[in-house]
């Protein structure tokens, strides 16, 4: 599926969020993530950068491995669908600029320090006496207020503090966090979730408001049945054990690895598993009932690794559904961009790049069926549209704009 990349789809399909304005003072992932989310599905955002461009232009990977702003695939997939307007928000005339501009947006994303947009004079207040139903995201690594509120943090520090990453990883082994940067993009889908509440509550009442999001409850919204399990019960989940004879212990086979979870039908009838992975040797007193599982872990174990080792992944994954068991497959990049289910909903999408030509991406995270997600144009090089927004808007003439770009202004 290729994605269209022009301003205007070809389609007649409304837009969601035709109409919504967003000014973008966003950076890095957990904010682009956000305005690329409203972006995708029609809202029309405006990246502010500074000078020197949104840090996430430095971030690897790069197309063909060349390091250049234009070609970071992260930065790409995360600011789609957006304009860019570079401009130095530590410069009075900067400063300026942003106040004018903000008039005319329902939102503004930030993802600065708490600190940050009340020492330049742009705080919700301040911008607020220009808009007066201005929305204003904020999102922090701990929030506005709190005694946390200005210390500064990575992804695996709110996976720590957030506390998932107690529950994650055997009991005997360190604690680990999902890989990348999974707290950045849940605290993104939240803070495009809250833009989306407070436009309404806007829509209604013409009252804007300030939204404070925190990354480190972003994480800990996942600990859910552990803050249950402990108020009720005074109980700690701890991590679960991963021993040879765990029935959901993820597999080798022949040619990669499967996660079984037969749990269900053993509960039933172990013979049904042992029929199924052609075991017969399973059908064994030591293994029959889950008390005589437990009893012996290292001798299941050890038959279970014997008996998936000469197995195909696919095989297996095929034929456990076709039964109606609960299985997966531990797939690679490759294997999950050419996956069939994704193909026959046409998840990835192609983006073409002036710097990287098609580039294939994650599509929509969700469907629409009225009003579906597009990509209309792909990620701006930066400052693409200072001209643009710059010229006729403000009066500049080329010369003047020559002569912000002399004095850093943008």
């Amino acid at each position: 599926m290729h994605a269209s990349t022009n301003d205007r789809s070809d389609s007649q399909s409304p837009r969601a969020l035709e109409g919504v304005r967003v000014l973008d003072l966003t950076h890095h992932i957990s904010g682009p993530y956000c305005t690329k989310l409203l972006a995708d599905f029609g809202a029309a955002v405006l990246k502010i950068e500074r000078p020197s461009g949104d840090p996430a232009r430095q971030l690897a990977p790069f197309f063909n491995d060349e390091p250049d702003p234009e070609k970071s695939l992260t930065f790409g997939y995360l600011n789609t669908n957006k304009k860019s307007l570079s401009l130095n928000l530590k410069s009075r005339r900067g400063r300026d600029i942003l106040r004018s501009l903000s008039r005319d947006y329902d939102i503004v994303v930030e993802n600065f320090a708490p600190r940050v947009m009340p020492s330049l004079g742009l705080s919700f207040d301040a911008l607020r006496q220009e808009n007066p139903g201005l929305i204003m995201v904020s999102i922090s690594n701990f929030g506005q207020t709190g005694p946390y509120r200005d210390y500064r943090a990575a992804d695996i520090v709110e996976y720590a503090l957030g506390g998932l990453m107690y529950i994650f990883e055997g009991y005997d082994a360190p604690p680990l966090k999902h890989a990348l940067h999974q707290a950045q993009f849940r605290a993104g889908t939240n803070s495009a979730s809250a833009s989306l509440m407070a436009m309404y509550h806007q829509r209604l009442t013409g009252e804007g408001q300030h939204v404070d999001v925190s990354i480190q409850e972003c994480v800990a919204s996942g600990l859910r049945d552990v803050v249950d399990n402990y108020t009720y019960t005074g109980a700690v989940r701890r991590r679960e054990p991963n021993h040879r004879g765990d029935l959901t212990r993820i597999r080798e086979v022949s040619d990669g690895y499967i996660l079984p979870n037969p749990g269900i039908t053993a509960r039933l009838d172990w013979s049904v598993v042992a029929d199924f992975l052609e075991a017969p040797e399973l059908n064994d007193d030591r293994f029959n009932t889950a008390s005589a599982r437990y009893a012996n872990p290292e001798a299941l174990g050890e038959m279970m690794d014997r008996t998936f080792a000469n197995k195909k992944m696919y095989d297996v994954f095929y034929a456990a559904h076709k039964l109606r068991f609960i299985y997966g497959m531990v797939q690679s990049p490759e294997q999950v961009l050419a996956d069939v289910q994704f193909a026959d909903r046409e998840f990835f999408v192609e983006v073409e790049h002036p710097a990287t030509g098609k580039v294939k991406y994650p599509g929509a995270p969700f469907r629409m069926e009225g009003t579906p997600w597009e990509v209309r144009r792909p990620a701006p090089s930066l400052g693409e549209h200072n001209r643009e927004l710059l010229g006729e808007p403000f009066g500049y003439s080329d010369i003047d704009l020559s002569r912000l770009r002399a004095m850093e202004v943008i």
